[in-house]
């Protein structure tokens, strides 16, 4: 047979009440008291009725991921690391792609509130603000990415501008005093690429090196073949160019494919730093240095301002921003063999 909730609880030698906060992960428990418990259930082999529990608690027990690409390298292991965030809450995530169209996520931001599901993670591109404030009443949302609500919703983010910095001066290090940026996308409105400006010309005003407009190449996404495009369009114009700053590891796998190509070596010739730290930047040739956010922890952040707010109160909270960590991972495209850190 199945154990109990109340076996569990005796065998902890806690209340039943704390072993359903434990199982639903919505309340604060002290560490050596949550330790306990999960052993307790270890033991005793307890499977939660999921579909009773959270059907007493008045909630479906699903939660909605909107990412703009769900082909995206780094979209992907995000949604796979919220996945089992979910699954560890008992949670079904459902996830759906926006293609960063404004129209797109209007829709689904609206459609929220007819919906079964209990709360909402969204990473949006395109919409302001303004628009973002108008999240449906009674249902969560939690932000990722750069764009905001003004402060109404919770948001969890990395610091670009102090990631780009970081990147930025990694390649002044090495004595690179011609660098270029790939991935500024003024037609969008989720600051992201914004920011990561803003961190690469810090970089440069602080280092006496001159922000030239003509290095920073915008994109239409952040994938590959614009990295590419990019990375050639600097080549044919004749750009005196030693290092290039790529906002996305997608972007800087395209442009590194490009110059490679023309039989630019890297990092002898021209360094390399993307953004993202996805699985095929770490076995390209050149291995490829990138910033690496702290996935997990924005998967677990985000999770976790959904079960502050499906516990009680959430109507009342003010809202929350967190910031996750990030790091410079060294490889190949700026380090060589020689020197490498990863």
């Amino acid at each position: 047979m199945t154990a109990s909730l109340r076996q569990v609880a005796e065998r902890a030698g806690v209340s039943i009440r704390t072993v359903s906060n434990v199982v639903s992960g919505f309340a604060q428990v002290a560490p050596d008291t949550r330790a306990r418990v999960q052993e307790a259930i270890d033991e005793l082999r307890y499977r939660p009725n999921a579909a009773a529990r959270h059907l007493r608690g008045g909630r479906s027990g699903l939660v909605a991921l909107a990412v703009p690409e769900i082909a995206s390298p780094y979209f992907g292991e995000l949604a796979g690391l919220l996945v089992r965030e979910a699954e560890r809450r008992s949670w079904m995530l459902l996830v759906q792609q926006t293609d960063g169209d404004a129209e797109h996520e209007r829709r689904l931001l609206d459609g929220v509130r007819g919906q079964v599901v209990d709360g909402l993670v969204l990473s949006p591109w395109a919409l302001s603000p303004r628009e973002l404030r108008r999240a449906p009443g009674g249902v969560p949302v939690v932000l990722l990415g750069e764009q905001d609500a003004d402060g109404l919703l919770d948001h969890v983010a990395v610091d670009s501008v102090a990631a780009a910095r970081e990147a930025t001066r990694h390649l002044i290090t090495l004595g690179r005093t011609r660098i270029a940026a790939i991935g500024p996308q003024p037609q969008l409105d989720n600051g992201t690429a914004a920011r990561r400006v803003e961190g690469y010309r810090q970089a440069l005003a602080e280092a006496g090196l001159p922000a030239d407009p003509a290095r920073e190449v915008p994109v239409a996404r952040l994938h590959r073949a614009d990295g590419a495009a990019a990375m050639a369009a600097l080549l044919d114009a004749g750009r005196e160019v030693d290092a290039v700053f790529c906002f996305s590891d997608q972007l800087a796998l395209g442009a590194m494919q490009a110059a490679l190509s023309r039989g630019v070596r890297i990092p002898g010739e021209l360094a390399v730093v993307g953004f993202d730290d996805v699985e095929d930047g770490r076995y390209a040739t050149p291995s490829l240095t990138t910033i690496a956010p702290d996935k997990e922890a924005i998967a677990r952040d985000a999770l976790n301002c959904l079960a502050d707010r499906l516990g009680s109160g959430h109507q009342d909270r003010p809202a929350r921003r967190i910031v996750a960590g990030h790091r410079l991972v060294i490889r190949d495209s700026t380090a060589g063999l020689a020197g490498r850190r990863s």
